[in-house]
């Protein structure tokens, strides 16, 4: 037997990220020197294969194994396994899906959803190619006005009008203008900002975007709702699959969107993906959508700023639009293609808060009162964050708690939410998500990859066990403990010469296909 633990002690390598690196004063000659020594070092190729996996990660993380052997009789045995390799570590690529933080590795998270909610509108990896005739829809589902923004909108001339016109009303109850006679560009950094911060109401945006993930769960049962009853008038039984990825508005409200398709069902075979009935048309599945969208509403739990609590519905603006296999396909009313459905949503998984000018860490209580000390837009989100999630809230007594807990909504996520969420605006949802039996998963595309790599069969077992070669180890366990032992390359030499390999790897790769496409053209 094996067992796996992770810890974290101190390392005698210093754990340098890339951040503190380039705090460092360094020179190019200084670098220069770096991949000189490195290059020259014997063990310069076994170097570059041991680090090749990671070789594009803008902060790898290091690693150290252990491994203790147990002969089941009282004695052990420990072996640090990573002492033979170079630099003693093994360097796991940090897998962060945001493109600000390692852009290697969100194109990987790119690439993958892309194939994730390909698959689930063509067909393959585990979905039939019939799903290409179920109706299919993208969606956009925004969050209502919190107050008037600077926004820039282009008319059917392809002209930008002007940002907000008004013939009266043009000064708010602060003494503001609240109009705005200039044509934005898509730079200008006004975009997003509210006309009056005093007027725009932060609190219920924080609200909303923490309950944003229960709205969209709702919508779904609400949908789910009608189409059943409207298959149980035919005789048949469907149900809706979805892959749906959140963005940010510059504003700073999150939005959804959605693909939505919709599917046969069989009680005896849950898993299996069946066209619906040709009687769900595809203009009744587009008007129960709207009508779920339109309809579906929670009211949140009471709050010291809000005792009847907030109304969380979804905008105005919706817009769906069906999807079709081919251009050819594309009707006067903008149909959109596979392909561009695909890539659309897979651009936006890797994207967070850099739309709404804000990138930071966990906000914590001394960050907190810097914010409350700014006068920006977000600012003053962060710290309705940080205000609405102080604890406790207004509970004094046991009985006032208890009538708190079986309070109407208490299901719904905790108010102490918002400050741990205050550095994304209050939403803690996922980013990027999708029904059960929408299409495969990432976590079977990553193991393909995975044994790929390894020149391995996709069953093939990551590990043997000792028994397996010697009936007199069965008695044994294994224990192996991983030390985690920094984050980032050890020098920018180091880092320099692994991207480098990275990227003459991605251009061989990126030939080879384009060879390929040509002779399969020919």
């Amino acid at each position: 037997m094996a067992g796996s633990t992770m810890t974290r002690t101190p390392s005698a390598t210093p754990a340098l990220g890339v951040s503190a690196l380039a705090e460092q004063p360094s020179t190019r000659e200084q670098v220069q020197r770096q991949v000189l020594d490195r290059a020259a070092q014997p063990g310069y190729q076994w170097w570059l294969t041991h680090v090749m996996s990671a070789a594009a990660c803008a902060n790898p993380v290091r690693l150290r194994l252990n491994a203790t052997w147990h002969d089941g009789h009282g004695g052990s045995e420990t072996e640090t396994v990573t002492d033979g390799m170079p630099d003693g570590v093994i360097y796991v690529a940090c897998k962060n899906r945001r493109a600000s933080v390692c852009p290697s590795c969100a194109e990987t998270y790119r690439q993958d959803t892309y194939q994730l909610i390909k698959a689930g509108l063509l067909g393959g990896k585990g979905v039939p190619e019939s799903v290409t005739e179920h109706p299919c829809f993208f969606a956009t589902f925004t969050a209502p006005a919190f107050g008037p923004v600077h926004s820039r909108s282009v008319g059917a001339n392809g002209r930008v009008k002007p940002c907000r016109v008004r013939r009266w009303g043009t000064v708010c109850e602060h003494g503001r203008q609240v109009v705005c006679h200039q044509r934005h560009a898509e730079d200008d950094p006004r975009l997003g900002e509210p006309i009056c911060r005093d007027c725009y109401d932060y609190h219920h945006q924080a609200v909303w975007n923490l309950h944003a993930s229960e709205l969209w769960r709702r919508t779904t049962v609400t949908l789910n709702r009608f189409l059943t009853r409207a298959a149980k008038d035919r005789g048949v039984q469907v149900r809706v699959s979805y892959a749906k990825v959140a963005e940010y508005q510059r504003r700073g409200a999150v939005h959804y969107h959605a693909l939505i398709r919709l599917d046969g069902y069989d009680p005896d075979d849950r898993d299996a993906v069946l066209p619906p009935h040709p009687s769900l048309t595809p203009e009744l599945v587009e008007s129960y959508l709207e009508r779920a969208a339109r309809l579906t509403r929670l009211t949140t739990a009471p709050h010291p700023q809000n005792r009847l609590g907030w109304v969380i519905r979804w905008g105005e603006q919706l817009d769906i639009r069906r999807v079709r296999l081919s251009q050819a396909d594309c009707d006067d009313r903008g149909a959109l293609t596979t392909e561009a459905v695909a890539g659309y949503l897979a651009k936006y998984a890797t994207k967070g808060t850099e739309a709404t000018g804000h990138v930071s860490r966990r906000i914590t209580a001394a960050t907190a009162a810097v914010y409350a000390e700014l006068d920006t837009h977000q600012a003053r989100q962060i710290t309705a964050c940080w205000t609405l999630g102080r604890r406790p809230f207004y509970v004094t007594s046991k009985a006032e708690i208890e009538a708190w807990d079986d309070s109407p909504g208490s299901n719904l996520p905790g108010w102490g939410k918002l400050q741990r969420w205050a550095h994304m605006l209050g939403f803690g949802g996922h980013f990027s998500t999708k029904s059960r039996r929408y299409s495969t998963t990432l976590g079977a595309l990553r193991a393909v990859r995975r044994a790929y790599q390894r020149g391995q069969p996709l069953d093939h077992p990551d590990h043997t066990s000792p028994a397996d070669d010697d009936p007199a180890a069965a008695d044994a366990v294994v224990t192996l403990t991983w030390i985690f032992d920094g984050v980032g390359w050890l020098t920018l030499g180091d880092a320099a010469l692994a991207n480098t390999a990275a990227a003459k790897a991605r251009e061989r790769r990126q030939t080879a296909k384009e060879e390929l496409e040509h002779t399969l053209a020919a």
